[in-house]
């Protein structure tokens, strides 16, 4: 297989697959049909295709499952109409709840329902796992062995980060712009919270979940 071929596979495959695609997974994909490739020729691929994107209006981004082809956000406006009737609406509750869970995990719900100064609704934390947003990472050693709460990968997938380092520390908040960024929803619901910054916790990061 040459490298325009090898291109053209693998830029079908972000485009049927419908979510990310790790390296080995590509290459897996190459080599059933009897191809020899390796990771680095994969890699030097989606490096070529990523240099074609420039100036157009979708792009490969790299998140925390893989490679995946998205609409560049300088265009989003302009594509809201094909969205409105099929994008997920999530209360404000909800979303405070998620940013809390990012920015302070592992957390418990009654730590959350302190910094939020009302009562968690079991039906958002329902959601939350549901979507795959949250996982419950482990339990506090206090009375009750209350669950700590923490992200997963498909919550970095959704907000295009790679890893949990990629969020905005909470000190720039009040200059982010939400149009510049899809953790537009997530970094408007911080913005409640007022909150000092906070070092995210890496040792139980999404990306070592089986």
């Amino acid at each position: 297989m040459d490298e325009l071929q090898l291109r053209n596979v693998i830029e079908a495959a972000l485009l049927a697959a419908g979510r990310p695609l790790s390296v080995d997974s590509l290459l897996e994909l190459v080599m059933r049909k009897g191809v020899s490739a390796d990771r680095d020729s994969v890699r030097k691929a989606i490096a070529a295709l990523t240099g074609e994107y420039e100036g157009r209006g979708i792009e490969i981004r790299e998140v925390a499952s893989g490679f995946r082809v998205q609409v560049k956000t300088s265009v989003t406006d302009w594509l809201q109409p094909l969205w409105e009737e099929r994008a997920p609406r999530y209360t404000r509750a909800l979303l405070e709840t998620l940013a809390l869970v990012a920015y302070k995990q592992p957390i418990t719900r009654a730590e959350i329902e302190e910094v939020r100064g009302v009562a968690v609704s079991t039906n958002i934390v329902r959601t939350l796992t549901e979507r795959g947003w949250i996982r419950v990472v482990g339990h506090r050693e206090t009375p009750g062995r209350p669950a700590m709460l923490g992200t997963t990968r498909e919550f970095l997938d959704y907000f295009g980060l790679r890893k949990l380092d990629e969020l905005p520390p909470l000190a720039q908040l009040r200059d982010y712009d939400p149009a510049t960024g899809p953790q537009a929803d997530l970094i408007d619901a911080l913005g409640a919270f007022g909150a000092p910054d906070v070092p995210l916790t890496t040792d139980i990061s999404p990306a070592d979940e089986a």
